[in-house]
């Protein structure tokens, strides 16, 4: 399978849960609005997929809210199942992604940076080059 199909396919699936979240998981103890499904990874045989789930809040809240999208992962399957036409349904496997609050720790280093002087702001219009 070409890689730009499985591309397309990690898109629908991951849209599709994103869908589906709010339809699935419908439990008092569970925010939908602080979860965000990043990336799917897909297999190219469609028999597994990596979910990579980025929850706002704390560890123990990220896990807790992780513990229960695992809980639902066959309701999650169905829905693919039912809206996506694939010739296998992959099995799910989630996993928390800590890329966006990465990216946050380091914009926070970079502005403690320049407010210190260490650095100089860079301008939002492409300087020129020199001849």
């Amino acid at each position: 399978m070409k890689a730009d199909r499985i591309t397309r396919v990690n898109e629908l699936i991951r849209r599709e849960l994103g869908l589906q979240l709010y339809r699935v998981v419908n439990r008092p103890d569970f925010n939908p609005a602080a979860v965000t499904f990043t990336h799917v990874l897909t297999s190219v045989d469609l028999r597994s997929s990596r979910v990579l789930a980025s929850v706002l809040g704390d560890l123990p809240e990220q896990e807790r809210m992780l513990r229960i999208l695992k809980l639902h992962r066959v309701d999650f399957q169905k829905a693919i199942r039912d809206h996506i036409v694939l010739r296998y349904t992959p099995h799910l496997h989630f996993v928390l992604d800590h890329s966006v609050e990465q990216g946050d720790h380091v914009l926070q280093l970079l502005n403690q940076m320049e407010e210190n002087g260490d650095v100089t702001p860079q301008e939002d219009s492409p300087e020129e080059p020199p001849p």
